[in-house]
């Protein structure tokens, strides 16, 4: 990333950027070092950063620091700047190395790691038990009465109907007549007036249209009149444009630690000449089309040729009643049947009472047989295994 020291505005003037902080820090440093820095030793006194602690011991003497003195505490460095000690370096975080020119070690960085093996003994498990059976059990009667349930229903009647068993002879009598079942039926007949229509029509022919000398009926042809129609615009003066301008523009560069913001501020639109544009219109119609024609009579004659019509038949009449002559007896029935009877069946309603019982509570034993088994397999439960082995080639590193 770029840093940016100096700024250079678009009205080309350049400036420098100025940090308080970072000032502040030079000044208090400047002023410590005053005269040059001087190292005191290695105090014993408690000292952190900004304390005003003053005098110090160093070496088991009393000493006053003045501004541009340096001492060590523990692996803290500090200088005072004539009022305060302010630290500048830690060596608490150096390690070895940082008090050596160099350093030398070996390492293993490659090799192979050999397979561990396991040894075990073989061992034997026995399981015995009795998984299955049967238990019997004693009979068991238990003790107690059961109440008698009662039954409380409704009395119901049953009806149906009964066909009896036989059979009905049918005879004549002397009584009054009740049943003509013989006779014949006369023929109707039928008596109408005969008609006869005649008359005469034109089936077919031609119609020819021509023109007449009385009033006239048809305008075939003629002209119209064009309609005279009026408009009258509305118009308002704008403004053309000749030429749209620019927008401005801004550019931003960094080159030496300067940045440089350079700034365009664009064209305005140019305007052209005023122009006068219709915004709205209205219509009137001044007079109304005419038709112009001549006109003609029509006529028409049709010729045809004559040919005529008979109608025959017979339009209208009666038909007599036919009449029915027989010959009526009187009919008598008899039944003969044989005694029979009725069975009606069905389920009663009503409720039954719900039986208690009361018993005397008994403990019931039973003895369980069953058939012992023995389960055997095998299993290495104990060993060792061996200790892996790495195999590398030793390598030297040297730090300087």
């Amino acid at each position: 990333m770029a840093d940016i020291s100096k700024i250079t505005l678009p009205s080309g003037t350049t400036y420098d950027i100025k940090d308080e902080e970072a000032r502040s820090s030079i000044a208090a440093i400047e002023a410590s070092i005053t005269g040059g820095l001087s190292l005191l030793g290695t105090t014993t006194t408690e000292l952190t950063d900004g304390s005003t602690t003053n005098p110090i011991t160093v070496n088991g003497n009393s000493m006053t620091a003045i501004s541009g003195n340096m001492v060590f505490y523990d692996s803290k460095e500090f200088v005072f700047d004539g009022t305060h000690w302010i630290e500048f370096g830690d060596l608490s975080t150096l390690g070895e190395l940082a008090y050596q020119d160099t350093a030398t070690m070996t390492y293993t960085p490659a090799g192979t790691v050999s397979q561990p093996t396991f040894t075990g003994t073989a061992g034997s498990v026995s399981v015995t038990g009795t998984p299955a059976g049967t238990i019997a059990m004693d009979a068991y009667t238990p003790a107690g009465t059961v109440s008698k349930p009662t039954f409380t229903g409704t009395t119901s009647s049953a009806s149906g109907s009964f066909t009896p068993a036989g059979t009905v002879a049918i005879s004549t009598g002397s009584g009054d007549t009740n049943y003509q079942p013989e006779g014949t039926v006369s023929t109707p007949t039928f008596t109408g007036i005969a008609n006869t229509s005649t008359g005469t029509f034109t089936p077919a022919g031609t119609i020819e249209i021509g023109t007449g000398s009385g009033t006239a009926n048809y305008t075939p042809a003629g002209t119209v009149s064009k309609p005279n129609i009026t408009v009258t615009p509305s118009t308002t003066t704008v403004n053309s444009i000749t030429d749209v301008g620019s927008l401005p523009t801004l550019s931003c560069t960094v080159a030496s630690e300067t940045l440089t913001i350079g700034f365009s501020q664009g064209t305005l639109p140019t305007m052209g000449a005023d122009t006068s544009v219709m915004t709205a219109a209205s219509a009137a119609l001044a007079s109304a089309p005419t038709f112009t024609g001549t006109g003609a009579e029509l006529t028409a004659t049709f010729s045809g040729t004559a040919g005529s019509v008979s109608v025959s038949g017979t339009a209208a009449g009666t038909i007599s009643k036919p009449t029915f002559t027989g010959t009526a007896v009187d009919l008598e029935a008899a039944f003969t049947g044989t005694a029979g009877t009725v069975s009606v069946s069905g389920k009663a309603s009503g409720t039954v009472s719900q039986p208690t019982f009361t018993g005397t509570e008994a403990t019931l034993t039973g003895d369980f047989t069953g058939t012992q088994m023995t389960s055997t397999g095998e299993f290495t439960p104990g060993g060792t295994v061996s200790k892996p082995t790495f195999a590398g080639t030793q390598t030297t590193i040297t730090v300087s």
